[in-house]
């Protein structure tokens, strides 16, 4: 090859077979480098997923619960939750339903949260509707109804009761009875 056939010296088309291939630009040159990056990325997101799921599975021991029912007298029970005491109700004697009524004297305790400041004063405020809505609640009761063994099913529902219907934002927390006599009249 001379050096006048790399030159163009006449201002001619130089007809060369790499030259009549226009070069890629724009986007058609960022295309498959993006493709690229997105599959990377998604195949990225894909092994991070899959090791959460095994990792949070054998965490969990296969899906089981890690809930414990605890023996009572354990003693490695957390510590309880200690409440103020709402003690002036005092006590309330009433009726049952039964055909024959059945005396029933009630000295009912409300537990409240300790730092709930506003719970005090609404019970206070509320004495003698609590007073009120004790008597009525025991009416509407069997005897059979208050037996010792029915006594955690009276004091969830007489909470129950208090919490939603009753009272406006303080929470009973707790019901204890200081005193539940269920008595004959004869």
């Amino acid at each position: 090859m001379s050096d006048s056939d790399d030159l163009d010296l006449e201002g001619g088309d130089i007809q060369d077979s790499g030259s009549s291939l226009k070069k890629k630009g724009g986007l058609r040159a960022l295309l498959p480098t993006i493709l690229k990056f997105a599959a990377i990325g998604l195949a990225a997101l894909i092994f991070i997923v899959t090791v959460s799921v095994i990792t949070y599975n054998i965490m969990n021991k296969g899906g089981k619960s890690q809930t414990s029912v605890a023996d009572p007298s354990s003693p490695y029970i957390g510590r309880r939750p200690e409440y103020a005491m709402y003690t002036l109700i005092g006590a309330v004697t009433t009726r049952t339903k039964d055909v024959t009524p059945i005396s029933v004297t009630v000295d009912m305790i409300i537990g409240y949260d300790m730092n709930d400041q506003g719970a005090a004063g609404e019970l206070t405020g509320r004495q003698y509707e609590l007073r009120d809505f004790v008597r009525r609640y025991f009416t509407s009761k069997y005897a059979a109804d208050l037996a010792p063994e029915k006594e955690e099913e009276l004091k969830r529902e007489i909470r129950e009761q208090l919490n939603t219907r009753f009272l406006d934002t303080a929470r009973a927390r707790i019901i204890l009875f200081n005193r539940l006599d269920v008595m004959e009249v004869y």
